[in-house]
């Protein structure tokens, strides 16, 4: 849980800046900020990647991932999930929804709802490798500051959110980290590389757009790829 501990009072640091100092900031150099955040997130995309022991766990996995999650439109699932949530709790106008409304709600969809939190969430119950979830805890940060900034006090509240949601994740994981192996971990998160190179490409540096959501299929299909060779090799034998 240390993972999403330090994404929670990334938030909060962040959200406060931005309530005392965020109209100073300017879109330039919050653009720039995320530039960097991107080309350093890209870099640890690769560096997890280099872990796998033989790529064609990650390709397969990729490859019947993006099979299934296009199938099951994951990516327009997530979209449509946030469009509901917006227009069903920060829709309209009035006393019916408030601007503390309206931050708490957009803050917590963009903090809980992206591959990244899933990813981070997985190794941080798995491994006890929090990295992931540290560097999702800086762009969240610096997305804080710009929300609160705009929308005010109810975006320091999707910390309650952020808590629950990802560290129920985390639990998650940690109960399943005896069902799996060292190969199976090290081939997982090489996937995890690939999909950490999408959100920087696509997201951050938008230099192309890619469905990472629809490619999260492949953190669970990786796994068992390697478990179902490992199993034809003990029948061969």
């Amino acid at each position: 849980m240390i993972g999403t501990l330090i994404n929670a009072g990334a938030v909060l640091i962040g959200g406060l800046i931005g309530l005392a100092f965020g109209s100073r900031f300017s879109d330039r150099t919050r653009q720039t900020v995320l530039s960097g955040l991107g080309l350093f997130t890209a870099a640890i995309g690769v560096r997890m990647f280099l872990e796998t022991q033989n790529p064609l766990y990650p390709l397969g996995g990729i490859v019947l991932g993006a099979l299934i999650g296009e199938g099951l439109r994951i990516e327009d699932g997530l979209a449509r999930l946030g469009a509901w949530l917006e227009g069903r709790f920060a829709g309209g106008s009035g006393e019916t929804t408030s601007t503390f409304v309206r931050g708490f709600l957009t803050a917590s969809i963009l903090f809980c709802v992206g591959p990244i939190t899933i990813l981070g969430s997985i190794q941080d119950g798995l491994t006890g490798d929090f990295h992931l979830l540290a560097i999702k805890s800086v762009l969240d940060g610096f997305a804080a500051l710009a929300l609160a900034s705009a929308l005010g006090a109810g975006v320091l509240f999707s910390i309650v959110v952020i808590l629950v949601y990802q560290g129920g994740l985390t639990l998650l994981a940690t109960q399943a980290q005896s069902l799996l192996t060292a190969p199976m971990t090290a081939e997982m998160t090489a996937v995890g590389g690939i999909l950490l190179l999408g959100v920087a490409i696509g997201s951050l540096l938008e230099l192309r757009p890619i469905p990472t959501g629809n490619l999260l299929p492949a953190l669970f299909i990786t796994p068992l790829l390697v478990a179902l060779v490992v199993w034809i090799g003990a029948v061969i034998r």
